[in-house]
């Protein structure tokens, strides 16, 4: 860094310090892209066995790690253990199926026209990749915004949440450890109030080819404005309102477990959280009675103790938020079902009946732990509903008729959907991304490849020409 200045970030439940980061300024930001851009020749360089092995290392080398990131976590979004231990886990795997797609980055032959050409399309490493990533699956997706583009060859600015920035920087100092070489990963974090401009400068640096981007809409849309004033391609996963559809010939039980743990793992502060469930009028009422009962089960505790399945929310605007929506809901006629006062930032579970599309509980991203009601009268109304939203990232149907699910599946307009599974479901290999408001492109797998790479196309005349002129 270019001087000694830090900030600091404060556990949410105790009002400690969880953390004291580096304050990246401008001047920081550029150099960090600018020894990207210098180590990118040789990283690109690299075979597909050795980065493959290298990436590998990287996995071991995170895993390594479990108490400090475990630590971090906690500490710095009041996440429980299990949640903590969840993100290593996964992020492990998309590091080794990164890994696995080193050799899987493959071109083709194309027949031409041409008497004697060779027409072929390749896959190649674009250069410096910038990846924005959020705090509330830290891990996870300060991986993910990694991993991929290192698989490609190309080398990678990891920009750090203000929120978590410890937990972003071990991230770094694994791959680091696993010996990339210097300049391919680098990190840079910043003071909340000076988050415009870094990630201005990152986005505007001439090196930086392509962002990635996990956070809100409302960010997600500034980044792609000001990237599109430089013609740079973006991937963005942005905000979700997921809709679970319960049908008439649903497994009630099954639904239940599904909605419970959607809507509040981690606090309902996952991009594909539960946010509506969309009941059919003929099971409404035995469907309500039965998910009370789970979600009186499920007590918000102190995440340091390990005693309870719900921890804190991130901070107090989180816990205003959210009553805010659940006020305006019960003002214009909703009932509540489940919900008790909050204590400081621990929020119990709040389930909210007779949601309708004219309340800001059925429109608005909550990211915590609460979700509507809303009642169909039949399959049509119901997919109607779950379509009637700005978002399109998660979905969820239940039905004991497959074929029906798959029906329904196709009708949603999401970029993920689940028969009979929970709207929360990540795998490394699988194409994860949204729709309309929640963005587009696609990490994970061979789909993340195209995100990372450039298709050219290339020729090889082997006979002489024919020109006309």
């Amino acid at each position: 860094m270019s001087d000694a200045a830090t900030f600091t970030r404060l556990n949410p439940l105790t009002g400690e310090v969880a953390s004291t980061s580096p304050a990246a300024t401008v001047a920081d930001a550029n150099a960090a892209c600018d020894a990207a851009a210098a180590a990118f020749p040789a990283w690109s360089a690299v075979g597909p066995n050795a980065r493959r092995a290298l990436l590998n290392k990287a996995a071991d080398a995170l895993e390594a790690r479990a108490p400090q990131f475990i630590e971090a976590m906690m500490a710095e979004i009041g996440a429980t253990q299990g949640w903590a231990g969840f993100n290593l886990m996964l992020a492990a795997g998309i590091v080794r199926e990164a890994a696995a797609m080193t050799t899987q980055i493959q071109g083709e032959v194309i027949p031409s026209d041409k008497p004697g050409c060779i027409a072929m399309a390749l896959r190649e490493p674009v250069g410096v990749m910038l990846g924005i990533a959020p705090w509330n699956a830290p891990i996870i997706l300060g991986v993910r915004a990694v991993a991929m583009p290192l698989a490609c060859g190309n080398t990678v600015v990891l920009k750090a949440s203000e929120q978590c920035p410890r937990t972003h920087a071990l991230i770094v100092e694994a791959f680091q450890a696993a010996g990339l070489p210097e300049g391919a990963i680098m990190l840079v974090s910043n003071a909340p109030e000076d988050a415009a401009a870094i990630v201005g400068a990152l986005i505007d640096h001439p090196a930086v080819k392509r962002i990635n981007f996990t956070g809100s809409t409302h960010v997600g849309k500034i980044i792609a404005q000001r990237a599109a004033g430089h013609l740079k391609p973006c991937l963005l996963e942005l905000g979700g309102k997921a809709p679970l559809i319960v049908l008439e010939d649903a497994d009630l039980d099954e639904a239940v477990k599904a909605a419970a743990f959607g809507a509040f793992m981690n606090s309902g502060q996952i991009c594909m959280s539960t946010e509506r469930i969309i009941v059919v009028d003929a099971v409404a009422d035995d469907f309500v009675a039965r998910f009370k009962a789970k979600v009186l089960t499920m007590p918000v505790g102190d995440p340091r103790e390990g005693k309870t399945p719900l921890g804190a929310v991130v901070d107090r605007k989180t816990v205003d938020a959210v009553q805010a929506l659940v006020e305006d809901a019960l003002a214009h006629g909703a009932t509540k079902v489940v919900g008790e006062a909050s204590d400081g930032v621990l929020m119990a579970a709040h389930v909210i009946d007779h949601v309708t599309p004219a309340m800001r509980l059925f429109r608005d991203e909550s990211f915590g732990p609460v979700v509507g009601i809303t009642r169909a009268r039949d399959e049509a109304a119901a997919i109607a509903l779950a379509n009637d939203t700005q978002y399109g990232l998660s979905a969820a149907v239940f039905t004991r008729d497959t074929a029906r699910g798959l029906r329904v599946a196709r009708q949603i307009q999401s970029g993920i959907c689940h028969v009979n599974g929970a709207t929360v479901h990540d795998e490394a290999q699988m194409p994860f991304g949204g729709t309309k408001a929640s963005g587009y492109g696609r990490f994970g797998g061979k789909a993340g490849i195209d995100s990372f790479t450039e298709l050219r196309w290339i020729t090889i005349e082997t006979q002489p020409g024919h020109y006309p002129i």
